[in-house]
């Protein structure tokens, strides 16, 4: 019998993978399950499968009645409403986890996907300005895309603004270099978007082949592990070879030979996940102290204007599955992130023209004028004491001070 901890391979951009079951002979083979063999491969495959109010209802009366363990031998089962409640709870409690992960993995790579286009567009517009507008023969273009991976631009980033502040570089030539760094900017990016892109597809195909473990099931229904197991064992088999007889039933004694070997456990997956995504409305948590810097910082993450350190680490912060709360250890983390930056991604305009006006303004110099008087603004400024400040200062100096007094 095929084990049922098998994994779905990698696919990419969910393209469905070959497989002889559809999710209609799934669930049709599951509701022809007594009611026990219904609940266990429900429970199983909870993240794809809804359990209904009957399975609800049969778990309540199925756990064992703690009447019995106080000796009393009560003549009638009675069901409590908190008894069916608390199931419900459970089960919307492990079916909202499971189904989040995967729709958390799902969010990723679409706006990993909208996120390489646009970084592609990018970098293909750039190579065709610095030929065609400033010059640099393909030689060159091909110098930079090696060089990009090394390339730090921070430094040549403050030697090019002070060579502009001190006249000593035309505007035009700015431009060129600016833009060469803005090059090596977007391959790196690109870069980094492709390998997150391939680590997130392995996670969602993990997480699209995972199984409810026994001891959230046991949890769930509320009866002993011993007894869920030889449930499981049983109506598993009973699953898979009612599942070969229906794969018999539907193809010809030709179809049925050319078939190569099949893991009908695997295939119960690959079914299942080629169904779309259920998608969960998410509210804002508190991410960024403040609903608006959220969004602002979401927009400068799509557009590309977020230094490389910061982006990174903003990145590994909004698809993080949990955050962890000092007084009150962790707690799941809202999609509400991801899904703003794959409504801003899908609200971009990627046309060429708009792409070419957005990079240019991005390496047009300032005003010589402004950089100067902002440079001499910053060499006259006073440092100011805040309020707090000036009470560690008085703490350590005391009231007294000759100092504090001309203050």
């Amino acid at each position: 019998m095929a084990q049922p901890n098998s994994v779905v391979p990698v696919m990419k951009k969910d393209a469905p993978t070959a497989t002889v079951l559809s999710a209609e002979q799934v669930e049709a083979v599951v509701n022809d399950l007594p009611v026990q063999g219904r609940i266990v491969l429900r429970l199983l495959l909870l993240q794809y499968l809804d359990v209904t109010q009957e399975d609800i209802g049969y778990m309540a009366a199925d756990r064992p009645d703690p009447r019995f363990q106080a000796g009393e031998q009560p003549k009638t089962p009675i069901i409590s409403r908190e008894a069916i409640q608390g199931v419900a709870d459970r089960v919307e409690q492990y079916r909202s986890r499971v189904r989040r992960k995967r729709e958390r993995t799902w969010l990723q790579m679409e706006c990993l996907r909208k996120q390489i286009a646009l970084s592609d567009s990018f970098s293909s517009l750039t190579e065709q300005l610095l030929v065609s507008r400033f010059g640099l023969d393909s030689d060159r273009v091909q110098e930079l895309k090696k060089q990009a991976r090394t390339a730090v631009s921070k430094p040549a980033l403050r030697a090019l603004e002070q060579k502009w502040e001190k006249d000593e570089i035309e505007e035009e030539d700015y431009r060129r270099e600016r833009l060469c760094i803005e090059y090596q900017t977007r391959l790196r990016k690109q870069e980094r978007e492709c390998k997150r892109l391939e680590i997130v597809g392995r996670e969602h195909a993990i997480a699209a082949g995972v199984t409810l473990q026994d001891h959230e099931i046991a949890h769930i229904w509320g009866i002993p592990a011993s007894s869920l197991a030889g449930r499981k064992l049983k109506f598993l088999h009973q699953y898979l070879q009612s599942l070969q007889a229906t794969v018999q039933a539907s193809k010809s004694a030709a179809e049925q030979a050319a078939l190569p070997p099949v893991d009908l456990w695997k295939d119960t997956f690959a079914a299942l996940s080629a169904r779309p995504i259920e998608r969960s409305v998410a509210s804002y948590d508190g991410l960024e102290r403040t609903e608006e810097d959220l969004l602002e910082k979401l927009r400068a993450f799509a557009a590309g204007t977020l230094p490389e350190e910061i982006e990174t680490r903003f990145w590994l912060t909004i698809v993080q599955e949990c955050s962890q709360l000092t007084e009150y250890g962790s707690r799941l983390q809202s999609l509400f992130a991801l899904q703003r930056l794959s409504a801003i991604l899908a609200e971009m305009d990627a046309a060429p023209d708009a792409l070419e006006q957005e990079l240019l303004s991005r390496i047009s110099p300032k005003p010589r004028a402004v950089a100067r008087e902002s440079l001499e603004e910053k060499k006259t400024e006073t440092p100011q004491l805040s309020e707090m400040g000036e009470h560690v200062l008085k703490s350590f100096t005391g009231e007294e001070h000759p100092h504090l007094r001309s203050r």
